[in-house]
């Protein structure tokens, strides 16, 4: 079964992350910030992975610390969990409409930490969540998972509306390419026999 278990404590954060790639969606998400908590449970739910996490951070100062540290721990995870990456489509994409707002993501668990975004808010917060965290999110997760990825922001310009099409589409293009290849299932998905 692909799951793993991560812990970070640091003065900033208190983390413990258990991540499950064959699940069914379930969540049980707990960070200071509402609005993290409402993206993490659409990730989930839309991933097809199980999550468990509990976050303890300097809210007191804001949310980036929590925010980068948990994308951190959830990129750590995903690395693990994939192990050698036998089997996997390795490549995922996909095109979300959030009303308004048009999301494209498209990755590659290449083994290459890279992020190229276009993510255009003119808002500054979401409720309590400062909006540039979005990027450092997705910076941070990129790093970690050592996974190469893009997001488009095609159009949108409510903030809530734009920031959940990335959660969901990152989540949807996520369970494309950790999901197995069932003709190949055996076989490193590189030329170079490893990833």
């Amino acid at each position: 079964m692909r799951k793993t278990y991560i812990q970070r404590k640091t003065s900033e954060t208190d983390i413990t992350l258990q991540l499950t790639i064959d699940g069914t969606g379930q969540s049980d998400i707990h960070t200071d910030s509402g609005f993290l908590n409402h993206m993490l449970i659409l990730f989930t739910s839309h991933s097809k992975m199980d999550l468990t996490l509990k976050c303890n951070g300097d809210s007191d100062v804001d949310f980036h610390h929590t925010t980068e540290d948990i994308a951190i721990c959830l990129g750590q995870a995903l690395y693990e969990a994939l192990g050698d990456k036998r089997g996997i489509n390795r490549y995922g994409n996909f095109t979300l409409p959030m009303d308004e707002a048009l999301i494209s993501v498209a990755l590659d668990f290449s083994g290459r930490a890279h992020l190229e975004e276009n993510i255009n808010i003119k808002q500054n917060k979401v409720g309590d969540f400062d909006t540039e965290l979005c990027k450092e999110f997705l910076y941070a997760l990129a790093r970690s998972a050592k996974m190469t990825l893009h997001v488009v922001q095609e159009r949108g310009d409510n903030a809530h509306h734009i920031i959940e099409g990335i959660f969901k589409a990152l989540a949807r293009a996520i369970r494309i390419a950790v999901s197995i290849d069932t003709d190949f299932k055996n076989q490193i998905p590189s030329t170079k026999g490893v990833i």
